[in-house]
């Protein structure tokens, strides 16, 4: 069977919200998957709930899920939302050198527990000094074509996976949407791999 694939954005305190639990939940430790939410915007011609009148709604829905789950009180960043291109590209790089799970829980733990703005290079420096990336290391890293590339070509399989939205569980064929759908992913890895 193929490990489940857990698709997140650092932009999405959503994504946050599952990152926290999704080793945990799922029986088999998912591939963390950085993809851009706004690329699948783009693509489906959706904008996200934070640019409309459900903003303060979403907000207070966040706060509520993250205090049920026992994780820290929410701290928003300023500007929220923001541009994440270049923490996302920093997540793509820590992802393939192996060290993705511990870069992307540290960026959002600087984001929404900590309230720095991920748009800032700083805060993704501290999030990568973190999981002992070295500043420097990022900073060329970003700047590649070879990171650029992965970071689409990952948006654009998500897409072509069926992904509309962070975080997303793609077990098998199915994908599950939402950070509230991590036990239903978790049994359909449990049942039969999702096939």
């Amino acid at each position: 069977m193929t490990r489940p694939i857990f698709y997140y954005d650092l932009g999405s305190p959503y994504s946050w919200l599952a990152a926290e639990r999704v080793n945990a939940v799922l029986p088999d430790v998912p591939v963390w998957r950085p993809i851009l939410l706004g690329g699948i915007f783009k693509a489906l011609r959706r904008e996200s709930w934070a640019t409309t009148d459900k903003r303060d709604e979403g907000l207070r829905e966040v706060e509520r899920r993250a205090a049920e789950y026992g994780l820290p009180q929410v701290r928003w960043p300023d500007p929220w939302p923001g541009n994440t291109l270049f923490a996302m590209r920093a997540a793509t790089y820590a992802t393939s050198i192996g060290k993705g799970v511990s870069f992307a829980l540290a960026a959002f733990r600087q984001a929404y527990a900590g309230g720095r703005d991920l748009t800032d290079p700083d805060s993704v420096m501290i999030a990568a000094a973190a999981c002992e990336l070295h500043p420097r290391a990022v900073e060329q890293a970003v700047g590649r074509q070879a990171v650029k590339d992965a970071l689409k070509e990952a948006t654009g399989e998500a897409l072509a996976r069926g992904v509309i939205g962070v975080p997303s569980v793609a077990v098998g064929d199915q994908v599950f949407w939402g950070d509230d759908r991590l036990e239903e992913a978790a049994a359909a890895v449990a049942r039969d791999g999702g096939r």
